[in-house]
């Protein structure tokens, strides 16, 4: 009786670390599709990832980080709506397993901020102190996480640059909103730019915020720099057009 016993929980430590290897080895499949700039494909096999294992947490921040990415491309207000929820959801999954996790901090960031982009200025002001929180968070539990030096240099730029509208709204709800100023958005996103000197995006931020501050050399050497980079992920082709099309209006 004892050999059974032990045999049938030998089996079902098995047949765990089985499930949890292969829910690891769809996710390593995942993140090539997502350098094949193959998105939908890639989500496809993160959800596929969870249905064999729920808790994995590298499956929960990959699927909040592409429907993230996917929600910015839908052209339709609800379907953007639907799929930043979906985002976010998988980001409160990871977070509630995970708090200290660097990359469920970060995602949760990225979703909230994508949910404010199309909200009111009550709505956008409140989810940006979120925004900042989580992303400072992801810094926190991860010092070299260049995304999250480039979220909070977005954070950093948008709040400089808020309306009289949404400064109200952020005067009303909480007496204001904490410093930031263009200087502090460049200084994120170098400090990205040195940890991943391969993220476009970045690029493009970092070249507005230059030419914002009246810096429009370093603009222009930002621009020509991101122009020469391969484009990894599926939205780097438009990022790298938007690079090409704003460095041929400056020179």
């Amino acid at each position: 009786m004892f050999i059974k016993v032990f045999a049938s929980a030998a089996l079902f430590l098995v047949s765990a670390v089985s499930f949890a290897q292969t829910a690891d080895e769809m996710v390593e499949q995942a993140r090539q599709l997502e350098k094949q700039m193959k998105d939908d494909a890639a989500l496809s096999m993160y959800k596929d990832a969870l249905k064999v294992q729920p808790d994995n947490i590298a499956a929960l921040t990959g699927a909040s980080e592409l429907c993230s990415r996917e929600g910015f491309r839908a052209t339709e207000k609800e379907e953007k709506s639907r799929i930043y929820t979906e985002a976010k959801s998988y980001a409160e999954q990871a977070l509630k397993l995970a708090p200290e996790n660097a990359d469920a901090n970060y995602v949760m960031a990225v979703a909230i901020g994508r949910i404010a982009l199309s909200s009111g200025a009550k709505e956008k002001v409140a989810a940006s102190k979120e925004v900042k929180r989580y992303a400072e968070l992801a810094i926190k539990f991860n010092p070299k996480y260049a995304k999250a030096y480039h979220v909070l240099g977005k954070w950093n730029y948008e709040v400089a640059n808020m309306n009289a509208l949404e400064k109200a709204a952020a005067k009303m709800l909480f007496g204001g909103m904490p410093p930031a100023t263009l200087q502090d958005a460049i200084t994120n996103y170098e400090k990205c730019r040195k940890m991943d000197p391969s993220f476009l995006p970045n690029y493009l931020e970092l070249a507005k915020a230059y030419k914002e501050n009246d810096e429009l050399d370093k603009c222009i050497e930002v621009l020509r720099k991101a122009v020469t980079l391969r484009p990894i992920y599926q939205d780097d082709l438009g990022i790298k057009s938007s690079c090409k099309k704003m460095l041929e209006d400056l020179e």
